[in-house]
């Protein structure tokens, strides 16, 4: 039986943090650690002891991890970064809380006597004689880093762990063949809380089956069916909605990033003075000069979104395209008033430019469009637009009924685009259903990742300049790692992923640089080749690692330890050794990943976090009425209705948890057998 852990956690705030440079201020950001191993790193809040960081992680991590930390740095531009305070969460202590953690918790200094901070060389030589064998320890070198603090302040955290015994694929498919039926009484028995959760895990589920559109089409009939405001179509956060908002997530990033990013980079680097609230004016210009040059600014800006959405159509995947033109479809049969003309639009609009383009428009990191959080000016400017956008998602029906009156020099270039909005979702939903393949997010030529990283120029007697390493960009997708010069360069190195067997962080002394990862390959002769490349930054590094480490994930030969040094002047950095094909010194991580849109598909894990929610609902499934007829008011042929849903969902949760009990017996008598007859 297979074992599966994530960790879900988010840095939300901190505050009273000590004031740790001379203008009596902080530049706080966290590093997140699980066993010592840098997993994460927020983003930089500048001049502020009461940070707001907001950013969500989820880790999918081997069984064996001890303890979760958080420590909060102050960044300086000049000389090593100081730390301020950490937290540090065992397994247990996450594990004891069913709902997870949510709290302030204070921070505590860096014991010194508790953990490493600095490094420590050393040379072990094993000596052995006719009588005994002895291990000789030498201290080689010394660097610690001594840190002491008053008050530290808090942070405000949410962590949940999740640890789940995968059943073989068998035991779950009379879940899943009930499933479909059952999705209303899903609904019923999970919280609000729980419900974004579960509409990511469902959306999984039937993108690995293919079926992603009926059931999508399934929750909206449903939710159309039921609504006899327009006005109030997809307000609430019901299952259907959450389940389209994580469907554009799983299969559209690629798309929203090519979309977005060019402006969205521009407006980062121009950083530009704008506002348009009277009361929120600053500075020695007048008002009439910030206004207008701020409205010039804008439609600029809000002109270039525009054109790079509404021409877009060719890039959005196609299952999105299909999805929304099933959407529209039903929209369409239920609201046939001449009144009610551009609802068919709104409902496609709302999910595209109010919870897709907008949110990714406000806050660009939690959608890695950016690696730091927008400054206050930028950030200013990017709230603006994304109101902007809702409005263009409006079709411009709301423009003068709010209290944002201020907004009104936007109003006219809103209204323009309301035209060409419009025709741009018909040409959106002009797709042929058939010829759309559903079941993966993205195909083996889709490029998953890309950028420019530094590769390691050669193994050998170069290893020791620091300048070895040239820019090259990078190309990752499901079958190949490729680089090259320049993103046009027609002759491209390629690395086959299922050569890969290890991509790993490696310590910083071996070339004296930082965020420096290798990936290990293994040729058909068995021999093993490790290219060093090095990442701009920490965030960088976990994206790339994490990213590799998914698309191969699911190959044979991944080594179970590595080196995370170099081998040098005859020796590894790392323990010493002299041999260089000697095995690693450090196991190896190709578990730890980061979790995104780009996990890969797994029915089994998706499916057992359904029957887990189901588990927890049990009760109220027994309250539910034989004679319940669910999603007979539906008329999508794919979703049949049948009576005693209920009952027979009862029956398959009971029969999955004999299944996990008969399961965890035989482990702990395997267990015991191992013990007694070692």
């Amino acid at each position: 039986m297979a074992k599966n852990t994530s960790l879900y956690f988010r840095i939300v705030e901190g505050r009273n943090l000590p004031a740790k440079d001379v203008s009596g201020t902080s530049d706080p950001y966290c590093i997140v650690k699980v066993d010592n191993e840098v997993v994460a790193r927020t983003a930089t809040v500048w001049k502020n002891l009461n940070p707001f960081w907001g950013e969500e992680y989820t880790l999918h991590l081997p069984m064996g991890f001890h303890s979760l930390s958080f420590h909060v740095m102050d960044e300086d531009t000049i000389g090593h970064d100081d730390v301020i305070g950490k937290i540090t969460l065992t397994k247990e202590a996450i594990g004891a809380q069913a709902k997870g953690l949510d709290c302030w918790l204070n921070l505590t200094k860096v014991d010194p006597d508790e953990e490493v901070q600095g490094e420590i060389h050393l040379g072990l030589e094993l000596l052995k004689d006719t009588e005994k064998i002895s291990l000789r320890c030498q201290v080689i070198e010394l660097i610690l880093s001594f840190v002491f603090s008053g008050k530290l302040g808090a942070l405000r955290l949410k962590v949940r762990l999740v640890e789940d015994q995968i059943l073989p694929s068998m035991y779950y498919q009379p879940l899943i063949d009930l499933l479909v039926d059952a999705l209303t009484m899903l609904e019923e028995v999970t919280t609000v809380e729980s419900r974004q959760d579960v509409a990511m895990t469902l959306v999984k589920i039937y993108l690995g089956q293919g079926l992603v559109v009926p059931f999508l089409d399934y929750l909206n009939t449903r939710e159309v069916n039921h609504t006899t405001d327009p006005n109030t179509l997809f307000r609430s956060n019901s299952l259907a909605s959450k389940a389209m908002e994580q469907f554009m997530k799983a299969v559209g990033m690629l798309y929203l990033h090519e979309v977005l990013k060019p402006i969205i980079n521009r407006i980062f680097d121009e950083k530009k003075y704008i506002e348009l609230d009277p009361i929120s004016f600053k500075g020695a210009v007048s008002e009439a000069e910030v206004r207008d040059s701020s409205v010039e600014l804008l439609q600029s800006y809000l002109t270039s979104i525009i054109e790079s959405i509404v021409s877009s159509v060719d890039q959005c995947p196609p299952v999105m395209r299909v999805a929304f033109k099933q959407l529209h479809k039903r929209v369409e049969e239920q609201f046939t008033e001449p009144e009610n003309e551009d609802v068919k639009y709104l409902a496609i609009s709302g999910f595209f430019f109010l919870r897709f383009f907008a949110p990714a428009i406000l806050t660009p990191k939690l959608f890695q469009l950016r690696d730091q959080h927008a400054d206050t000016r930028t950030s200013r400017t990017l709230l603006l637009l994304a109101k902007a956008l809702q409005s263009v998602g409006n079709l411009g029906l709301q423009l003068g009924h709010g209290k944002e009156q201020w907004m009104a020099p936007l109003h006219p270039i809103i209204l323009r685009s309301v035209a060409s909005v419009k025709d741009f979702l018909d040409k959106l939903i002009d797709i042929d259903h058939d010829t759309v393949p559903q079941r993966a997010v993205f195909t083996a030529s889709v490029t998953v990742k890309e950028g420019f990283l530094h590769k390691h120029k050669a193994e050998g007697p170069q290893l020791l300049s620091r300048f070895a390493f040239k820019k090259r960009y990078f190309w990752l997708t499901s079958e190949t790692l490729s680089y090259a010069k320049t993103p046009d360069w027609q002759v491209r190195s390629s690395i086959p992923i299922q050569c890969v067997c290890a991509v790993e962080r490696v310590d910083e002394n071996a070339f004296q640089q930082q965020n420096v990862m290798q990936v290990i390959t293994q040729d058909n002769d068995g021999q093993l080749h490790t290219m060093y490349i090095q990442c701009k930054n920490v965030n960088e590094l976990n994206q790339w690692l994490s990213a590799i480490r998914k698309v191969s994930i699911y190959n044979e030969r991944m080594l179970p330890s590595f080196h995370p040094g170099v081998h040098r002047s005859g020796k590894w950095t790392c323990c010493l050794q002299a041999d260089r094909a000697v095995a690693g010194c450090s196991r190896t991580h190709s578990a730890v990943t980061l979790g995104d849109w780009s996990d890969p598909l797994d029915p089994d894990v998706e499916t057992q976090t359904i029957y887990k929610q189901l588990l927890q609902g049990k009760d109220k499934l027994r309250l539910v009425p034989e004679n319940v007829l669910d999603g007979a008011e539906c008329t999508v042929q794919q979703m049949k209705p049948c009576q005693g849903i209920a009952a027979r969902l009862l029956v398959v949760i009971e029969d999955l948890e004999q299944a996990h009990a008969t399961f965890q017996r035989r482990e702990k008598e395997d267990a015991t057998s191992v013990i007694m007859n070692p």
